[in-house]
């Protein structure tokens, strides 16, 4: 009869758990720019062999639906700390904190266009699209937002405005700053707030503050 000592489960070794780590690293990025990239590619990034690669995945959708799981649960996390009695400033918020998690992002998109992954993402990415429902009907409920476009549609519409802002930092130099700036100024302005009231409002609200300032802690990265 097997000891408990035996019995109990073995850590994974260290080397393996690096390896399985720089994997999905490598994988986020081989994706993001190209998501129909073959095992092999994605293997030779992480400085390994793709015989290597099947000592954590079958095989490559399950490599990709790891990281998958990874990103959706960085974002989802992400959208479930925003808070805010303000609709305006809570979807700014949003829009700030998922560049924080950019790299996600982007990587995300490109499979979420990509088969036979596009219902896997949408559906682990649902809370992020039911917490942004919610504020757009917020908004809508006490006239902080407009009202001709109906809360599911412009709470896509603000989500594809962000997402927008995202792949573009992907193919221009923007700053950290500036990127973060332009999602909110994006989101504000798809949501109905004209350039002027979304500049002062991300101006006048501390919540909105880059990370690392006085006025908001920094963000910790997964």
């Amino acid at each position: 009869m097997p000891s408990v000592i035996s019995a109990a489960p073995r850590a994974p070794r260290r080397d393996a758990a690096e390896n399985r780590e720089a994997l999905l690293t490598a994988a986020a990025a081989t994706l993001a720019e190209a998501p129909d990239a073959p095992l092999e590619a994605i293997a030779a990034a992480a400085g390994l062999t793709r015989r290597a690669v099947y000592g954590h995945f079958a095989g490559r959708d399950e490599l990709v639906l790891a990281l998958i799981a990874r990103g959706t649960a960085r974002l989802n996390a992400v959208a479930s700390t925003v808070e805010h009695p303000r609709p305006p400033v809570a979807i700014a918020l949003l829009g700030s904190r998922l560049w924080g998690a950019v790299e996600h992002v982007r990587l995300l998109a490109g499979m979420a266009l990509a088969e036979p992954y596009v219902e896997h993402v949408a559906a682990a990415l649902s809370p992020v699209r039911e917490r942004l429902v919610s504020l757009v009907e917020l908004g809508a409920a006490d006239g902080s937002l407009r009202t001709d476009i109906h809360p599911a549609l412009l709470a896509r519409l603000i989500e594809e405005s962000a997402l927008a802002v995202l792949l573009e930092s992907g193919r221009t130099a923007l700053s950290d700053a500036e990127g973060r700036r332009l999602v909110m100024l994006a989101v504000l302005g798809t949501a109905g707030l004209g350039w002027r009231e979304a500049g002062a409002l991300i101006e006048g609200s501390p919540e909105l503050a880059e990370p690392g300032s006085a006025s908001e802690p920094a963000e910790e990265h997964a």
